[in-house]
Order: structure tokens, then C-alpha cells, then sequence
């Protein structure tokens, strides 16, 4: 075989192989182009760029979006039902039961201190960003010691007749820290003025 002609197809399949960055292309039809309006009539959307003609719609600036004509919309119609406190503590709600669980499996030290972050770490106190709250659904046979934001009287009750103790703490609201130290703040610029 002639060495020329070994060469030529050599090169050939090594540039077939070979892809470049500036090769690379979308499929054909993956991107739509967007639609110009009003650019003459042979365009097929010249003029009043298919909108038709007159009326509130054709004009640029209109949101009617759920109008109804005047009528009352169905959106006001429609009674209004439940309430959203926006003073509502959000605390990360436990059951005794779901505790001695996890004490049984392991993820939660008997003879350390129970609070939010050891229910956090042991995956049973999920958000509660103003503690948690310990409720009485199960029974605990464990003797341990909780510092918790709220706890209910069944299970007080429950952990002082396991041997164990309860102690509530107040959270204070982010809020109120931030409008704390902002006071705080106030007060040192005075003093030293």
C-alpha cells in the first residue's frame, strides 16, 4: 500500500474525530426566536401586530388580568375563610413517646441535658424558631433533664414521675434582640455625647 495514501486516511479519521468548542450547536428548532411585531406588512404581523384593531386591549399598558366586565370578580366573591396570626409562636412541637425512641436507638445522650439543639441533632425537633415544645403523647421510662420553651402539663407530669426534671426557658424573638441592641446601641451614643 502506498504511504500517501496511509497518511491521507489517517488525517481524515483524526479529523473526524475532532470536535471544537465553536462546533457546538443547539438542535434545530431547540431555540425559538423571538417574535418581532410591526415590522411591515409582508411580515404577516405589520400594523397593529395582532392585536386587531381599537379597544382597550390593543393599547399598550393593560393588566386585566381576572377582570370580569365590572362584575364583581370571583376571587371577591368567594368567602374568606380562617385566620393567620402573625403573633403565633412557631415551636418545633416533641411527643414523650418520639424521645424514649430515640433514646432507645441511641441518637440521644440519656445523661446530657436535652434541649433544642440535641432534638435537632437527633432529627426530632424539625424548624421551631422559638424553641421547642414538649408535648405528653407516649409514655418515658428515662430519667432525664429538658430545657425547653413550653411544655404541656401531662408531660411535666409524665418526666417528674420518670425521676426526671423540666425547665422552660423564655426565647426571645429575634425582633426584639435586634430592637434591644438597637436601644443599646442609642444609649451608648448619648453617654458618651
Amino acid at each position: 500500500m502506498d504511504p500517501g495514501l496511509r497518511r491521507d486516511r489517517r488525517d481524515k479519521s483524526e479529523s473526524e474525530c475532532k470536535m471544537n468548542l465553536n462546533d457546538l450547536r443547539d438542535n434545530r428548532g431547540a431555540r425559538k426566536g423571538r417574535v418581532r411585531v410591526g415590522r411591515g406588512i409582508g411580515s404577516g404581523l405589520g400594523k397593529t401586530g395582532g392585536r386587531g384593531q381599537k379597544g382597550q386591549k390593543s393599547r399598550s399598558g393593560v393588566s386585566i388580568f381576572g377582570f370580569e366586565g365590572g362584575q364583581m370578580p370571583l376571587h371577591m366573591r368567594l368567602p374568606k375563610r380562617g385566620f393567620n396570626n402573625v403573633f403565633a409562636k412557631d415551636y418545633a412541637e416533641v411527643n414523650l413517646g418520639a424521645v424514649q425512641k430515640a433514646l432507645d436507638a441511641g441518637t440521644l445522650d440519656a445523661k446530657a441535658l436535652v434541649d433544642h439543639a440535641a432534638l435537632k441533632a437527633a432529627g426530632l425537633a424539625r424548624g421551631g424558631k422559638d424553641g421547642v415544645r414538649l408535648l405528653g403523647k407516649g409514655a418515658i421510662s428515662a430519667k432525664l433533664s429538658f430545657r425547653v420553651a413550653g411544655v404541656s402539663a401531662g408531660a411535666r407530669r409524665a418526666v417528674e414521675a420518670a425521676g426526671g426534671s423540666v425547665e422552660v426557658i423564655e426565647v426571645v424573638p429575634a425582633s426584639e434582640k435586634a430592637a434591644a441592641k438597637k436601644g443599646s446601641a442609642k444609649g451608648r451614643a448619648k453617654a458618651t455625647a
